[in-house]
This record gives structure tokens, sequence and C-alpha cells, in this order.
């Protein structure tokens, strides 16, 4: 089942969360590092859990993570992997917590050869699925093929985040994602 059928067949009560991710932010280009680092860290701790857990801790986390501050988290020590192994607002998993410290590691690495992981996306697209999940095991830690496909989609490096009928599709495409770009320049050649 698609996102769109998903958040579409939600109750009301229980799918503004959804709603808002779906309408605002699924599939949409995202430019500032910080955020590019806050999706991925949220599609890692969705591993083996529902988007709906992540949905509803993601202000925990964003608190959590000093608002996804990547020099910030770089920095982080014992104290702090503790602090978060300790708070019941985030998933706690010793995993995912140095998954974290350490991909914001990677992501100052990159900003200093590409000054920006932004542009160091931009610089590898445009890759299919398994040369992405290749690319990705070779410099972060915990980034499976469902993690990078989802995060990804996400941010408008890969399709399919929203289905062609979904209300939504026309403003993604508005936004010029990544791979709509690589569809219309392959059109116009």
């Amino acid at each position: 089942m698609s996102y769109c059928n998903f958040v579409s067949g939600l109750a009301p009560e229980s799918s503004s969360l959804h709603k808002i991710y779906h309408d605002q932010q699924y599939g949409f280009p995202i430019e500032d590092d910080n955020e590019l680092f806050c999706r991925l860290i949220l599609e890692i701790n969705q591993a083996g859990l529902s988007w709906t857990t992540i949905l509803n801790k993601q202000e925990n986390f964003r608190k959590a993570y000093h608002g996804f501050n990547i020099k910030k988290v770089a920095t982080y020590k014992e104290k702090d992997i503790e602090r978060l192994l300790n708070d019941a607002r985030i998933i706690r998993n010793r995993l995912k917590v140095l998954a974290a410290i350490e991909n914001a590691k990677v992501i100052l690495s990159i900003q200093k050869e590409f000054q920006s992981f932004r542009h160091w996306l931009n610089h590898h697209h445009p890759k299919t699925k398994e040369e992405w999940v290749k690319l990705f095991k070779q410099h972060f830690k915990f980034t499976g093929g469902e993690i990078v496909n989802e995060f990804l989609m996400s941010i408008g490096y890969l399709p399919g985040a929203h289905q062609t009928t979904c209300s939504v599709y026309t403003k993604i495409i508005q936004s010029k994602p990544a791979w709509y770009q690589t569809q219309i320049g392959k059109k116009l050649k």
C-alpha cells in the first residue's frame, strides 16, 4: 500500500501527524543540512518500528539531539550517549544512537569537501536505489536498503513518494525534486 493510500484511509482523529508529513514534507526537497541529517536520523530510528511512532516522537528527537545540529551531535561523548539511552521520549537503541553520532561526523567531513551534504547528494545524483545503497553503506552507519530508499525518496532524490493521482504530487513536481529534474533532462535530450 502506498503512503498516499495509507494516509487517506486513516481516521481523522489519528491522521493529523501523518497528513502534515504527507502533505508538507514527504518527497519535498530539503536544502538545509541539519534538516537532511534530521530526516536521515528519523529514518534510521524508524527501522523495525512504525512511522507513526517516529512522527509522534519527532519533536522529542529534535530536542534530544540539539535540533539536529550536525556540529553539536558530532561532538557527543559518553555522557551524551548515556543521556540519550536514558531518554524515554526517543528510541533508546545504542546502535541507532551511535549511528547518529558517527553519521554527523561523516557529514562534517562531507561538508569540508563538498561545502554541504546537499551538494554531496547532488554530486552523486542520479543513481539507482542499489547504487545509492552501496554509496551510503560505504560512508554511513545503519543505512540499509529500506532506510536509504525512504530517506532519498522523502527528500526528492528517488521517485515514488506520492502516487501521480495524489493531490500533493503536483506540489512535489512544482518543488522540482532531483528525480524529476533528471527525468525532464532525459526528455529534453
